[in-house]
């Protein structure tokens, strides 16, 4: 099938609401040239990939065919790229090659050195290839994946190291002809059960029997606890209240001490997992950085409503994190000391955890 390329003027840009879209962004990034993309699409009313869909006179836009296994598997040909995978309050950015892409069709694993990511497939919803022309004329290469409210899931960039054919023969490969967005209304909300409805005292000790982390959210399922509430109702030798500058102690202690550590950013469709040291941190209005050769991070403090101790027990011991929620209990990011399955826990991540400030009341 032939590929149709989305710029100004093609076929899915020249409605008179199209037209008027990309006048109102132009003048937007006029006004404001470094806004982000989420920004504008906010700013515009409509999603960021119907943003990403009108293209521009400086970036052609091809759609992708719904072979997202096939793609990501692919991605693994391509060297040395950025990964970025971020939700409403945090951006995280990963360099590196994609290892062999793992699972199946639903849920999809790549655990490398480098790139760590937990796929959730079934969130995926509209694909696109971006070929932006920088302003020395340099061609920048994207893969970007939207969910079905075209919300951004994952995004895939070129950098100096990529293999630029690879890249182009990528594109060609899943190509398809362009048509138009069906977006989704933002699904209901589930509402929190009443504490009183919750069986407290048989969820504290599934808790203390947990054997692995990895049984955490099917906990979460089967007393039908939202994810916030099991934490305040686990009791505080589970889990406790810490300072909402969390984030800032953990890096900064992290840093002085050159430790190891695993910080995960996710959204419903991809949970994306740097581990190493942090070395350059910078605030920057109400965003805190990581500004690492290989990883960055970028997380609006202002927006970390809560903070929280987690002590989860396993074969090997406990495994500590730290959980960052906003106002209405979504998880903006988590952090961990730097383990391997089946070894226990660094005590020097404990120091770190245990240095945040006072327990408070859960």
């Amino acid at each position: 099938m032939k590929a149709t390329t989305l710029t100004k003027g093609a076929a899915m840009s020249t409605t008179p609401s199209s037209e008027a879209l990309i006048e109102k962004r132009a003048a937007l990034l006029a006004a404001e040239p470094g806004l982000r993309a989420r920004d504008i699409a906010a700013r515009l009313g409509i999603s960021e990939a119907e943003l990403v869909a009108l293209g521009s006179d400086k970036s052609a836009v091809t759609q992708l065919r719904p072979e997202w296994v096939d793609i990501i598997d692919a991605v693994s040909g391509l060297g040395r790229v950025m990964a970025l995978t971020r939700n409403e309050s945090a951006v995280h950015e990963r360099k590196g090659i994609y290892g062999k892409l793992e699972g199946g069709a639903h849920v999809g694993l790549i655990v490398g050195e480098d790139i760590d990511l937990r796929i959730f497939f079934t969130q995926w919803k509209f694909g696109f290839a971006v070929v932006d022309t920088l302003d020395d004329g340099e061609k920048r290469r994207s893969l970007q994946f939207f969910d079905g409210q075209g919300g951004a899931v994952h995004k895939i960039f070129q950098t100096p190291q990529t293999d630029v054919a690879a890249f182009d023969a990528l594109i060609a490969r899943f190509a398809t002809e362009a048509t138009p967005l069906s977006i989704l209304p933002a699904p209901k909300k589930r509402e929190a059960r009443d504490d009183s409805e919750i069986d407290v005292p048989g969820f504290r000790a599934a808790w203390d029997a947990m054997k692995d982390t990895h049984e955490f959210h099917g906990l979460l399922l089967k007393y039908k606890v939202q994810r916030l509430q099991g934490l305040r109702l686990a009791g505080e030798t589970r889990s406790y209240r810490v300072s909402t500058n969390a984030l800032r102690a953990v890096l900064e202690t992290a840093r002085e001490r050159n430790l190891s550590i695993m910080v995960f950013v996710g959204n419903p469709g991809m949970v994306q997992i740097y581990t190493g040291t942090v070395q350059n941190l910078k605030p920057m209005g109400p965003w805190f950085n990581v500004l690492d050769e290989a990883f960055n991070l970028h997380l609006r403090e202002d927006h970390i409503d809560s903070a929280w101790v987690v002590l989860k027990p396993t074969d090997h011991g406990l495994v500590t994190s730290v959980e960052l929620f906003d106002k209405e209990g979504g998880l903006i990011a988590t952090l961990f000391g730097k383990r391997k399955p089946g070894e226990p826990e660094d005590v020097n991540w404990r120091e770190v955890v245990s240095s945040l400030s006072e327990k408070e009341a859960a």
